[in-house]
C-alpha cells in the first residue's frame, strides 16, 4: 500500500521530508556494537515497510505551529523501532519463513537471535523515549504492555464463553490499534495539543488499526488486484474477520467451506476452492461494511481537531485504508 497525501503540495513535500529524514535514522537507530548486531537489527528495517506509524506521527504533530521537528522524528523512530521489534517476535510466534518479501530472521538465523534482535530494538525504543520525557515514556510502556496482552489473548484463543469475533476485534485493539493510537498522540503531544484533543487522537488511532487490519483480512481473501499472494491467511489457518463470520455460521450449504476453514489447507486445489466460496459469500460483504462503518467512526473523533491541511490528511488515510480492500 502507498500511502499519500492528495492535499496542499507544500505541506504534503514537508511531511515527505519528514518520513525521509526518520528512514535515514531508522538504520542508525538499529546500529549495535557488532556487525551481526548491526546486520539482524536492521534486517527488517532494510525490506522496507509502509512506515504507516511515522507517517501518523507526522501528520499529527502538524496540527498546531510550532512543532519541534527533531522532537516529532524522534517519537516516529520510537514507534516504528516498536513495531519492527514486534515483528521479531512475531515472525518467532509464526514460525513464519517470510517477512515483507525477505528471509525472516528467525529462520535466516534462529529463532533465539530473533527474540534477542527484537529485544534489543525495544530497548533502542526505550532509551529514544526516554529523551522526549516522562509522559511519553509512560504511554510507551502501557502501549508495550497492551502489545504483550494481545499476543498473549490472541495465543490462548478465545475461552469459555467467549464470543470469537469480540475476541478477535480486541485483540486487534491490543496489537495494532494501540501503537497506531500512541503514534497519534505522540504527533500531538510533540505540537502541544489540549488533553480532549490527545483524547480524540487516541481513539481515533485505535479504530484505525482495527480498521487497517480488518482491510488485511479482506486483502488476503482477494487480492489478485493488489499484487499480493492471496489466500497466505486461509493457507495457514490464520483466523480473520471473514473466515470467523463463514464459521459462526449453520448454513448447510456452507458445510464444505467450513470444512476446509478447519485448519491449514496444504492442497493446492483446495485453496483455490476455498479462495472462490470465499469471494462468492456473504460474509466478504460483511467484513468490506464492518471496514466502513469502523473507518466513519474513526473519522468523527477528527472533528474536535483543528481545521487544517493535517486533519485533512488524517480523513484520507481513513478512505484510502477503505479503499484497498473495496
Amino acid at each position: 500500500m502507498t500511502l499519500e497525501i492528495g492535499v496542499d503540495e507544500t505541506f504534503a513535500e514537508s511531511v515527505a521530508d519528514r518520513l525521509r529524514s526518520i528512514e535515514d535514522r531508522l538504520g542508525d537507530a538499529a546500529f549495535g556494537h557488532t556487525p551481526f548486531v548491526t546486520e539482524a537489527a536492521s534486517h527488517i528495517i532494510n525490506a522496507g515497510g509502509k512506515r504507516f506509524r511515522p507517517l501518523l506521527v507526522v501528520l499529527a504533530s502538524r496540527l498546531y505551529p510550532g512543532a519541534d521537528d527533531d522532537a516529532a522524528e524522534r517519537a516516529a523512530l520510537v514507534v516504528e523501532l516498536t513495531h519492527v521489534a514486534s515483528l521479531y517476535h512475531d515472525d518467532v510466534m509464526d514460525e513464519a519463513d517470510l517477512r515483507r518479501g525477505a528471509e525472516s530472521a528467525n529462520h535466516r538465523w534462529s529463532n533465539s537471535v530473533a527474540i534477542m534482535v527484537g529485544d534489543f530494538l525495544f530497548a533502542k525504543a526505550s532509551s529514544i523515549v526516554a529523551t522526549l520525557g516522562v509522559d511519553y515514556v509512560a504511554l510507551q510502556a502501557d502501549t508495550f504492555a497492551r502489545l504483550v496482552e494481545g499476543q498473549i489473548s490472541e495465543t490462548r484463543g478465545a475461552q469459555g464463553d467467549d464470543d470469537p469475533v469480540a475476541h478477535y476485534l480486541r485483540v486487534l485493539a491490543d496489537k495494532t490499534g494501540s501503537l497506531i493510537a500512541t503514534s497519534a498522540v505522540f504527533g500531538g503531544m510533540v505540537c502541544g495539543a489540549p488533553p480532549e484533543v490527545l483524547r480524540a487522537l487516541a481513539a481515533f488511532g485505535e479504530e484505525l488499526g482495527v480498521v487497517f487490519q480488518l482491510s488485511d483480512d479482506i486483502i488476503d481473501i482477494d487480492s489478485d488486484s493488489t499484487g499480493k499472494t492471496p489466500g497466505t491467511d486461509l493457507r495457514e489457518g490464520v483466523p480473520t474477520l471473514p473466515t470467523m463470520l463463514v464459521k459462526a455460521g449453520r448454513e448447510p450449504a456452507d458445510d464444505r467451506l467450513r470444512h476446509l476453514l478447519a485448519g491449514t489447507i496444504d492442497d493446492p486445489d483446495d485453496l483455490a476452492e476455498a479462495l472462490a466460496l470465499m469471494r462468492a459469500h456473504p460474509a466478504m460483504a460483511a467484513a468490506r461494511a464492518e471496514v466502513e462503518r469502523r473507518a466513519q467512526v474513526a473519522k468523527q473523533h477528527l472533528a474536535v481537531l483543528p481545521e487544517g491541511h493535517a486533519r485533512d490528511a488524517l480523513h484520507e488515510l481513513c478512505d484510502q485504508i477503505v479503499a484497498r480492500s473495496a
